[in-house]
């Protein structure tokens, strides 16, 4: 039996609204030969199932076993076609490409002069709307029916489309190198994280050096100012300068409200701009402007002109309930921020199919942040397990480290003494194992330690020894990305003031409001 997460089409079938379903079928239908036809039957089956099961499906007698991987490409292949047509689906980059098939269709008919007319209206509409790897295609046949039809109106047309063509393909170059290198950052940024070392940092900044191109930004469209800001936005959090990730990501946004058509164009990238700017926003602990921002946001996405599909929804899901999580850890308002794990573990059930591992586990650690914060270690432990036991390394190793640090944390604030030494080795050989054990961390497994050592009225003592050797490190260009994850210090003082984390961090927020 396959896995239902596996198999392409029967997840394709589940993602199906019911108007679209409803689509599907009259589009079927329009030729009276297809009512009967097994690729529907096996729709409609499939419709039907709760998980996929090949047994079930071989044992309707629809399709026999030989049969069964053609039928099933073949009904991918019509669900895909009547999603093409699909007004929902018609955006300007699907209608570009729609003419320009027209017009190949045209031109090997042997009507030049008709193809013609129609790739010289879509080219300016695809410039106009910064697709320049579709504009480049078009001038490419314009070219091939030019040595085939010459036109008499335009002597010079063959100079011209050259000098197109070469702008285009120069300009589709720059895109490309800068979207390489904005890649490549980000793959950095999932794997390790923040930059951890003057070893971690040189290599960065030369790789960043290297592969960055030359450029005159006056010279850059839209697009490619895009993809620079999203490179120099990756380079600056890989180095943890959140200035500078405030700098490009409110370029990256501003782009967007310059011409705001490309909001509709390109609802994805406006997103994941905004989304970078609240973080931007958060780290720098620029609460007004958070707040102001997350509000802008979520009206425009609601708003009955914004694109909708699935994958927009499942992205504005994670953005905004990710970044109202956020809000409460700058204000300290954990209590506040509860009624969001109800949401979000609903979301996640919804779109798991849309929404990769790492992103659910970013998830399940700020939630995990949220119980510690009002007292509940022993669910915050729970939903911190979630990550641990999750054995795929390719997630973001940083976040896994700083779980199991918040577990040590946790175990002892529950009181779970009994297990905290074996938590205690499992955590330093895994931060060994991560080459992630750093002062921070190795002052708080220290201290851990020694618990079993220390009598009660020494423990205030204790505590404010920490504190002071921690406190060392709040603007170490490297060992701060410790209290990104963990604010350890407010935990402390909390421990040191005798009183809950949550108001400890109420009162700086209220010192640092702006």
């Amino acid at each position: 039996m396959t896995n239902a997460h596996k198999d392409a089409l029967f997840v394709l079938v589940k993602s199906l609204s019911k108007s679209e379903k409803r689509q599907f079928k009259l589009y079927v239908g329009r030729l009276g030969v297809n009512t009967d036809a097994k690729f529907l039957a096996l729709f409609n089956l499939l419709d039907k199932m709760k998980r996929y099961d090949e047994k079930v499906i071989l044992g309707s007698g629809i399709v026999k076993k030989m049969q069964l991987s053609n039928l099933k490409a073949h009904l991918y292949r019509q669900i895909l076609v009547s999603l093409r047509l699909n007004p929902v689906n018609q955006n300007i980059r699907v209608q570009i490409r729609e003419q320009l098939d027209f017009a190949t269709i045209l031109y090997q008919k042997g009507l030049y002069k008709q193809s013609l007319k129609i790739l010289d209206k879509v080219k300016a509409i695809a410039i106009e709307n910064e697709e320049k790897n579709i504009a480049y295609e078009i001038v490419e046949l314009e070219k091939i029916i030019e040595t085939q039809y010459i036109t008499r109106s335009i002597p010079d047309r063959a100079n011209e489309l050259a000098v197109q063509a070469k702008a285009l393909s120069a300009q589709n170059v720059m895109t490309s190198k800068l979207s390489n290198l904005s890649l490549q950052l980000y793959g950095m940024m999932l794997k390790v994280g923040y930059v951890r070392n003057d070893e971690d940092f040189q290599k960065v900044q030369q790789y960043f050096e290297k592969h960055l191109p030359k450029y005159q930004l006056e010279d850059l469209g839209f697009r490619e100012k895009l993809w620079l800001y999203k490179a120099h936005l990756w380079y600056s959090f890989l180095t943890q300068d959140f200035l500078s990730c405030y700098r490009y990501a409110s370029k990256w946004v501003d782009l967007f409200y310059e011409q705001k058509e490309m909001i509709y164009l390109n609802p994805v990238f406006f997103l994941k701009g905004n989304h970078y700017l609240l973080e931007s926003l958060f780290y720098v602990k620029y609460s007004s402007q958070f707040k102001e921002t997350l509000d802008k946001l979520e009206t425009i996405v609601n708003a009955k002109d914004f694109p909708k599909n699935d994958n927009i929804t499942s992205l504005a899901f994670l953005y905004i309930n990710s970044n109202k999580l956020n809000l409460h850890f700058l204000e300290g308002t954990f209590d506040k921020g509860l009624y969001l794990v109800k949401i979000i573990e609903y979301g996640i059930g919804k779109h798991k199919d849309r929404i990769d591992e790492h992103h659910i586990m970013v998830f399940y650690y700020k939630i995990a942040c949220l119980y510690f914060g009002i007292g509940d270690n022993k669910t915050c432990i729970q939903y911190l397990k979630k990550i641990i036991n999750n054995k795929n390394l390719k997630m973001r190793e940083d976040l896994m480290c700083f779980a199991r640090v918040l577990s040590l944390v946790a175990h002892y604030e529950a009181g779970m003494d009994y297990h905290l030494e074996v938590q205690l080795k499992s955590t330093y050989k895994f931060l060994l194992k991560m080459n992630d054990l750093h002062a921070v961390q190795k002052e708080m497994i220290k201290f851990l330690r020694n618990l079993g050592d220390i009598y009660p009225h020494q423990l205030q003592n204790e505590f404010q020894k920490l504190y002071v050797e921690l406190k060392k490190y709040e603007d170490h260009p490297y060992e701060k990305r410790a209290f990104l994850y963990l604010d350890i210090l407010s935990w402390l003082e909390s421990h040191l003031q005798n009183k809950p984390v949550g108001q400890i961090i109420r009162e700086k927020a209220v010192a640092l409001i702006r």
